[in-house]
């Protein structure tokens, strides 16, 4: 049956098609024939009870640079008007992107919101992680200058990371010697009012870094990020490349341990990040990789993505 899909997002004209999850998304909703709609996070508002987003409906096609037309604005009753909205913007996961969460869960009764605004609220992607501390390299969560000392001198050689960044921004690599670890510390402690994340550094990076796709909690593949010449980082928006991948026994066993807790929460579509078997982040915002798993694999994970999506639409309907 088609739907009614409102997508918020980051500004459509500015994404790049090649590699864009949400856009592979829109791709397929549409030859569904779904009905898309596109509003940016700022439109929504709340008034007399409902809470409505000023959207353009949309058709989208893979070509450069000519990729989407858009109709006239219309204002929307999110809980009315549409059947999915799909919450797509990328981090950072500030008050902004938090106040979001808090209108698009008011909603959430009568329209199913991908993944679930009150889920994604409560799981920051390097904070949820730590429920599933036993599959983590050693980890620190701090602002003190003491204890980050002090994890160093333990673990040799760490990596430090903003708490909510993402895209690999801001990411540092320690070495043994502790240059510029004072330094880099209290930067992250002017820019930054939260706590800052230290983690024992693992050599396997440079072999790469495994993004797993989990659709309902289940894997449906898996690409192997390796970092650029002279790089820690392997986020393809950093420069990494990507490369077909499998699971091992082990990554398995972390997809077995987060599954039950992902359905449950309603994160339908979630990333997780493997570095020689560790794990270090559970992306629940806006997961990317789908386009790169599927090129290597010949898969359909938008697809997969929307039958699960329709099946949990059905479910809830059947109530």
């Amino acid at each position: 049956m088609p739907l009614s899909v409102a997508v918020q997002m980051d500004p459509l004209e500015a994404i790049g098609i090649a590699g864009d999850s949400t856009f592979a998304l829109m791709v397929c909703a549409q030859a569904r024939g779904h009905e898309l709609f596109y509003h940016l996070p700022p439109s929504l508002s709340y008034a007399d009870g409902r809470v409505r987003a000023v959207a353009r409906p949309v058709r989208v096609q893979r070509v450069e640079g000519d990729h989407y037309s858009a109709g006239d604005p219309v204002e929307l009753d999110l809980g009315r008007d549409v059947d999915v909205v799909l919450m797509r913007q990328d981090p950072p996961f500030d008050v902004a992107y938090i106040t979001a969460t808090y209108l698009l869960e008011r909603v959430a009764s009568e329209t199913l919101v991908v993944n679930d605004p009150r889920s994604v609220r409560d799981c920051p992607e390097k904070l949820f992680v730590l429920d599933f501390a036993r599959f983590m390299p050693p980890t620190m969560i701090t602002r003190s200058m003491e204890d980050l000392l002090a994890f160093h001198a333990e673990h040799v050689e760490i990596v430090l990371k903003p708490l909510h960044g993402n895209a690999g921004a801001a990411v540092f690599r320690i070495g043994r010697d502790g240059s510029n670890l004072r330094a880099l510390a209290e930067m992250f402690m002017q820019v930054w009012p939260e706590p800052f994340i230290a983690q024992a550094f693992v050599p396997h990076v440079t072999e790469g870094d495994k993004r797993i796709i989990l659709v309902e909690g289940e894997p449906v593949g898996a690409i192997n990020r390796r970092p650029a010449a002279g790089e820690i980082r392997s986020n393809l928006a950093a420069g990494g490349l990507a490369q077909a991948a499998s699971l091992t026994p082990r990554e398995q066993e972390i997809c077995d341990a987060l599954g039950p807790e992902l359905r449950r929460r309603g994160l339908l579509f979630v990333g997780i990040d493997v570095i020689g078997g560790l794990l270090t982040e559970i992306n629940v915002t806006s997961p990317t990789g789908i386009i790169a798993l599927d090129g290597f694999n010949g898969s359909d994970t938008p697809g997969l993505i929307w039958d699960a999506i329709e099946a949990r639409l059905e479910t809830l309907r059947s109530a």
